[in-house]
């Protein structure tokens, strides 16, 4: 008889992000260092590269794979692509330090750290392998209409610079 199991295996979350990675052996180095991920599984192809590894990231599942161009358009990397898509958000208790130990590692500064006007102290980095990554801590509960008014604050403090550095 078959052990009936759950739709969602214990400790993921409905949605789970799959990288692709030219290095994803490098790539996992990186994560540890930078993101203080802890590696769940790895599975390697005959041919030495990475078919299929997981990674623990806070409480969070990350899956990740070297590139495997023969198999068609869906494996291949923000390297390869020219650029990716997506950013993937990370939330920690202290985004100063967190930050500054992702940018040590190698990640490369996109956006540097700043109080933002939805509550959320926040900065944005791009990894070496060139996935695009925004980190946060959570610093002010807002409702949504005081997010709206410092919204339109920030656009209007926006403008204003432009129209002074045109």
């Amino acid at each position: 008889m078959t052990k009936a199991t759950k739709p969602i295996p214990e400790g993921y979350h409905t949605i789970t992000p799959h990288l692709v990675i030219k290095g994803a052996d490098k790539a996992i180095d990186f994560y540890k260092r930078a993101l203080g991920a802890e590696e769940l599984f790895r599975m390697n192809s005959p041919d030495g590269r990475v078919s299929h590894a997981e990674l623990k990231i806070g409480d969070s599942i990350v899956f990740l794979a070297d590139e495997f161009p023969e198999m068609g358009g869906t494996c291949r990397s923000p390297q390869s692509l020219g650029g990716t898509a997506i950013t993937l958000n990370l939330y920690v208790p202290d985004v100063d330090t967190r930050f500054r130990r992702a940018l040590d590692a190698g990640g490369k500064e996109l956006m540097p750290l700043g109080d933002m006007f939805w509550g959320d102290r926040y900065g944005m980095f791009t990894d070496p392998f060139g996935h695009t990554w925004a980190m946060a801590t959570h610093k002010e509960d807002l409702s949504p209409q005081e997010i709206e008014e410092r919204a339109k604050q920030f656009y209007a403090q926006m403008a204003q610079s432009q129209r002074k550095s045109a």
